[in-house]
């Protein structure tokens, strides 16, 4: 059942979210995938740096959509491995470089805020629909991505749900370049390659140093708390009925 392939070489752990045929939406198991390999990296020595990408054309189109479908006017979603990856994520104390080609939407964006080095397609499209789902944004991005463009950009970018080219997410901070395709995975593994051959100790240092982690980790439960309440509104449900309707309309 595809999932999350993990490749680990010259001491960069390489883990690829593997459903192309579903543009990389996450599931559940999915989920616990890369917190368990977040988790075990973070504890060996042998891996320095991980890479995030996705297989295939797109990066990822977000939560597999039946998360939210089956946890709507529930709990449920609250027992998740969404947690444990969130918690695996933020928390990662060595260099995390994003591979971003395609599209990328929900959390397919927002965990990029947790990553150190972002290297984006120049035709990738980024989206944040969580309004038009009826929900809220995740992940601690309600308060790290105004930290990082400011609150009128990110409003924008949440609220209306505008999309981003690879191109507009580099110059507003959002990626250290964009590349055409070609390019892409080899500079984004030459600097994962130059960042493993660092001082490791040095490295977790200067990373921790840059984060606030305690406001990092307020806004993460800030978030999941929201999300819950919206998952429970009838704005929410009847946002992934028509979702579910045009989806089945286009299949």
């Amino acid at each position: 059942m595809p999932g999350v392939r993990i490749e680990t070489a010259d001491r960069v752990m390489v883990l690829t979210l593997d459903r192309a045929s579903k543009k990389n939406a996450i599931t559940d198991e999915m989920y616990g995938e890369i917190a368990g390999a977040l988790t075990r990296a973070a504890d060996d020595d042998e891996v320095r740096v991980v890479v995030l990408a996705g297989d295939g054309p797109d990066f990822c189109a977000g939560n597999d959509i039946s998360m939210f479908t089956d946890s709507a006017g529930s709990q449920e979603i609250a027992t998740s491995n969404v947690g444990p990856f969130l918690t695996a994520l933020s928390t990662f104390p060595k260099p995390i470089v994003a591979i971003v080609t395609g599209r990328a939407i929900g959390v397919g964006v927002t965990m990029l805020l947790h990553c150190d080095l972002v290297y984006v397609a120049s035709d990738a499209q980024l989206v944040l629909p969580f309004v038009n789902l009826g929900l809220v944004p995740e992940a601690g991005s309600a308060w790290l991505l105004p930290q990082r463009i400011g609150h009128v950009r990110a409003f924008a970018l949440m609220a209306l749900g505008e999309r981003l080219s690879g191109g507009a997410a580099a110059s507003l901070g959002l990626a250290n370049a964009a590349l055409p395709a070609a390019d892409l995975v080899p500079a984004a593994m030459e600097a994962a390659r130059a960042l493993a051959n660092k001082s490791p100790s040095a490295l977790s240092a200067t990373k921790r140093l840059m984060r606030d982690a305690g406001a990092i980790e307020t806004a993460i439960a800030a978030d999941r708390e929201a999300l819950l309440i919206q998952l429970a509104k009838p704005e929410a449900a009847a946002a992934f009925a028509a979702f579910a309707t045009r989806k089945n309309t286009s299949a």
